[in-house]
């Protein structure tokens, strides 16, 4: 398995992808015109972000983004990673790890601090993976406001 940044000819199979991980998350619900809208805005933009996937046999197998912003507690750039997912008939062979790895050194590459990300509070799955891969839990608690 080999990881490439997504080009815009791969958001039929993110948005697959990312209806598989909005099916399993308790506050999302997949849109596939709003998915392929957000796709292309983060590929267009590399200032904005990058997008990873996960190729196994010339197939996409998996993904993860990162999105670039700036923390004025590090006076560095930091990252949020979203979307890391894997497909059911790929994992347990390394390819969630093999993505993180590539976000976490593509973080580094773009000169970032710091990597934030959200998973669900019950999935242990998820928290266990991150936990092993060196993320922590923060005492931070996450808030939104829809506009």
């Amino acid at each position: 398995m080999t990881v490439y940044p997504a080009t815009l000819d791969d958001i039929p199979d993110l948005c697959d992808l990312l209806d598989l991980l909005f099916s399993q998350e308790a506050e999302f619900e997949p849109d596939p015109a709003r998915q392929a809208a957000g796709l292309s805005a983060i590929i267009s933009d590399p200032h904005t972000g990058v997008i990873l996937t996960l190729v196994d046999n010339g197939h996409i197998v998996g993904m993860v983004n990162l999105l670039f912003l700036v923390s004025t507690y590090l006076g560095a750039r930091a990252a949020i990673l979203e979307d890391l997912v894997v497909l059911p008939s790929h994992r347990g062979s390394g390819g969630g790890t093999i993505l993180l790895n590539a976000a976490v050194e593509e973080a580094r590459r773009q000169g970032c601090k710091r990597i934030t990300l959200l998973t669900d509070h019950d999935n242990m799955g998820a928290r266990k993976f991150y936990e092993r891969n060196g993320f922590y839990l923060s005492s931070m608690v996450p808030y939104r406001f829809m506009l």
